[in-house]
């Protein structure tokens, strides 16, 4: 990846970042110019930067992660929890400059363990440059990947000198859903091509000693139970069984909620103990041996739907419970 200050010589003039390869000019998008899938031009924006805690605990630990979540997605689901900043523009412009001020300021205030990058893939150059610079600067914090599993195979091996943990969804083990949802029929060969190259990278995330000894290195997958489609989650976790073993490690989410009015009525709700315990089960009986469950809210295990899992970026602090 070569860059330039705020220039750079590949990735988004003509844009093929992620799997769409939608070809878009992005530097000349505000002026006119083909709108990229993502909905962003070539300038970096920013939604939020600062530490989360609403993570799995290898990565939460106890001074949190440090969450850089950016404008815009290159998949646009539907029924997006951060809908505000994927589909509504919600989010301010910085240069390469502010953002790396922003983050080690967010580093020397409050002692994150990790820089996590939300949702990363149509801004991977300034991600680049970011990481490559904090490393010159002697910030040796293990780098996050927080990814929608819909990455081209080329981006991830782009990013492997870059990258300590890798976490992607595997959303969808039905292209059909997959398309309806998020309009991209090849989702589930994109995401398992995908989470296979990170895993050959990186291994699975390595065992970690507690909340005070946080994952420095590895991959943890994660999934989210649609209502209304359980069938999707049991197909999804037996794909990822058989692909990788009972040994890769799994985050099962329940946190689902519709921010905004779904197509699909079965969207406009949130999931039942019954889908929840249907799924659950079943991925005991797989086996899975690094399993991460978050249970839904009234069971007495915590509540998934709080502002702990589920930001709001037009408040002030994002992840107020």
């Amino acid at each position: 990846m070569v860059h330039h200050g705020d220039r750079f010589q590949i990735g988004y003039d003509p844009c093929m970042l992620c799997p769409r390869r939608c070809g878009s000019f992005r530097s000349g998008f505000s002026a006119g110019g083909r709108a990229p899938y993502c909905g962003e031009s070539s300038t970096l924006r920013l939604a939020y930067v600062g530490p989360h805690f609403g993570e799995e605990p290898p990565i939460t630990g106890t001074r949190g992660s440090g969450t850089v979540f950016f404008s815009g997605c290159s998949l646009k689901c539907s029924y997006c929890q951060n809908h505000q900043i994927t589909h509504q523009a919600m989010g301010k412009a910085a240069t390469l400059e502010e953002l790396f001020d922003l983050v080690t300021a967010m580093i020397n205030d409050s002692g994150v363990h990790n820089i996590n990058m939300v949702t990363p893939d149509h801004f991977f150059p300034h991600v680049f440059h970011l990481v490559e610079r904090l490393k010159k600067e002697g910030y040796d914090l293990p780098i996050v990947y927080n990814l929608s599993g819909y990455q081209s195979v080329e981006m991830v091996r782009e990013a492997e000198s870059r990258a300590d943990i890798y976490l992607p969804d595997y959303k969808y083990s039905d292209g059909k859903l997959a398309a309806a949802l998020s309009g991209c029929g090849n989702y589930p060969r994109i995401a398992l091509e995908a989470i296979d190259e990170m895993v050959r990278q990186k291994g699975f995330l390595n065992r970690w000693g507690g909340a005070s000894s946080p994952a420095s290195r590895g991959v943890l997958v994660r999934h989210l139970i649609l209502p209304g489609h359980i069938e999707n989650s049991l197909a999804a976790v037996t794909s990822l069984f058989v692909e990788f073993g009972r040994e890769l490690p799994v985050s099962l989410m329940s946190q689902y909620r519709p921010v905004v009015p779904q197509k699909y009525e079965e969207l406009n709700r949130v999931i039942t103990m019954e889908e929840f315990n249907v799924v659950y089960q079943y991925v005991q009986e797989l086996g899975f041996e690094n399993l991460f469950v978050q249970f839904p809210e009234g069971n007495g295990c915590g509540g998934a739907l709080n502002g702990l899992f589920v930001p709001d970026f037009a408040r002030e602090k994002v992840f107020e419970r």
